[in-house]
């Protein structure tokens, strides 16, 4: 998954309670209720799980896009669907992959701990030496020009995380001629920052943790050395689309996970986790079910670069062809170690963050809390905020949903109290690491999220009357068409990669 910080808000209780007591087994309002999740079980898709950490073992300990252990999964994966009598296709694309060699720090002489953010300029060789600068903590750190001291022109400047991006962070310090940025994290953890896209990185920048920046906003006027050592490459890789052949092609139940991992690790929760989740569902139903609506499945390449697979299949799409996707539903990471367990936030209903899906993301939301309650499992809602593969799909009126268990974020004594876990530790503490492996897996998380995904699907697959309330592409493009200029507002909010927080 793209890195992002979840801010858990308001919860399903009373809904999920509702739900639970009006049936035994219960399947999304929108659907007669469905049994597909009773025929899953957490060691079939653990066995998924083995295949990939074994992938990865075999190919230099990770599975990115671009390098053999991600073509190992690809092959895998849609080697499994063929077998199972899928249409399957692996569509290539190509992307501008960002390399890291080296990164070091030190300030003061002391070397310091950190990253360069995602896309960051490379330094000369040997780096750059420059006094270090620091920038207000106001309400909008580093956002305006009036944040930066008077002297940063030639400096390394220090910026709070916090409400504007990174790259306009940076952006900002470059056109008062600072020489790099170092930005550090306004809560606990690690930044796992991105400025977002190659044409927006201006100057070197580096991201460290709360409490180095902390202590080095005491060091204005400290020398500083930044050695950034990074790449460009041209990267062609490939999704993996597997539809039944049965099925109305104009009514899709579409439903993806991201198969990429990042380099640093084998990626067994992001996102092998929601990898082997959906292809399980998968090859339970089969490529030729009994269904009214066709099941289009899809495992996406370089969600760790930026959506970039997810992206630009919606894109290759005409507009005709969007209109035959009925609602996208999206798993990433579904197993973590210190789990939450989420819904996103169709409606909106906590009105924070980046606003309501399209039309009828409220309901996927309904269905999914109802599936859970079925298993005796709470939902919170978390903001569509743009750091997975739905962006492309909800930026263009298609609705969404999905199950998501958390990353970097850090639990509360409350959903500790209600869900079990540790408080105060993040959901996922080996978030893009290469702690992220077969070991460090709640099987039960993975279990009930797999079930309860299969429902999902397998109930949409009989009918979406409740989420798209129409049946005819005249009245989905209308709705649709109206529906763009309320996502154009959103757009920028949205667009943050999955594997990297922008902001």
């Amino acid at each position: 998954m793209s890195s992002r910080t979840i801010t858990p808000r308001r919860t399903a209780a009373a809904l999920a309670a509702t739900c639970a007591a009006a049936l035994v087994a219960i399947a999304p309002a929108s659907a007669a209720p469905a049994g597909l999740g009773d025929r899953i079980t957490g060691d079939a898709v653990n066995r998924h799980l083995i295949a990939l950490q074994r992938i990865a073992d075999s190919n230099g300990g990770n599975r990115a896009s671009g390098l053999p252990g991600y073509e190992a999964s690809v092959d895998h994966v849609a080697g499994k669907l063929r077998g199972a009598g899928f249409d399957v296709t692996t569509p290539e694309f190509t992307y501008d992959a960002y390399y890291l060699d080296s990164f070091s720090l030190a300030v003061a002489g002391q070397p310091t701990e950190g990253d360069a953010l995602e896309y960051s300029p490379a330094t000369p060789q040997g780096g750059i030496t420059a006094p270090l600068s620091v920038a207000a903590v106001d309400d909008t750190p580093g956002c305006e020009a009036t944040d930066f001291p008077a002297d940063v022109a030639g400096s390394v400047v220090l910026i709070q995380r916090g409400s504007c991006t990174f790259a306009d962070k940076q952006r900002v310090a470059a056109d008062l001629g600072a020489a790099g940025a170092i930005i550090y994290n306004n809560v606990d953890g690690p930044l796992n920052g991105t400025l977002g896209d190659p044409a927006d990185a201006r100057i070197p920048s580096a991201g460290v943790t709360k409490q180095v920046g902390e202590a080095l906003a005491g060091q204005a006027g400290a020398e500083v050395k930044l050695d950034v050592q990074s790449r460009l490459e041209t990267v062609t890789t490939r999704n993996v689309v597997a539809q039944t052949r049965t099925g109305r092609p104009d009514n899709v139940v579409m439903a993806g996970a991201h198969l990429d991992s990042v380099a640093e690790g084998p990626g067994i929760n992001d996102n092998g986790s929601g990898s082997a989740g959906l292809l399980e569902t998968a090859l339970r139903m089969g490529g030729s079910p009994q269904t009214e609506n066709a099941v289009r499945f899809a495992w996406w390449g370089a969600e760790e670069s930026g959506l970039i697979g997810s992206t630009k299949y919606v894109q290759s799409l005409t507009f005709e062809q969007q209109l035959d996707i009925a609602l996208y539903l999206n798993f990433d990471m579904i197993g973590s170690p210190n789990a939450g367990y989420f819904a996103y936030d169709g409606d909106d209903s906590d009105a924070v963050g980046s606003g309501p899906g399209p039309q009828g993301s409220g309901q996927i939301e309904k269905d999914f809390v109802a599936a859970m309650a079925a298993q005796g499992v709470e939902l919170e809602g978390t903001d569509f905020n743009g750091r997975s593969d739905y962006g492309e799909f909800i930026a263009n009126g298609i609705p969404a949903g999905g199950l998501f268990t958390g990353a970097e974020g850090v639990k509360t004594e409350a959903q500790a109290a209600k869900w079990g876990g540790t408080a105060g530790a993040a959901y996922d503490p080996n978030y893009h690491q290469a702690a992220d492996h077969l070991g460090n897996i709640d099987r039960l998380a993975l279990e009930r999220n797999a079930k309860g995904l299969a429902n999902v699907v397998e109930a949409y697959s009989h009918s979406t009357e409740a989420v798209n309330g129409m049946q005819t592409r005249e009245e989905r493009a209308r709705l649709r068409q109206a529906q763009l200029s309320t996502f154009a507002a959103h757009a920028e909010g949205r667009a943050i990669p999955h594997g990297h927080n922008a902001s």
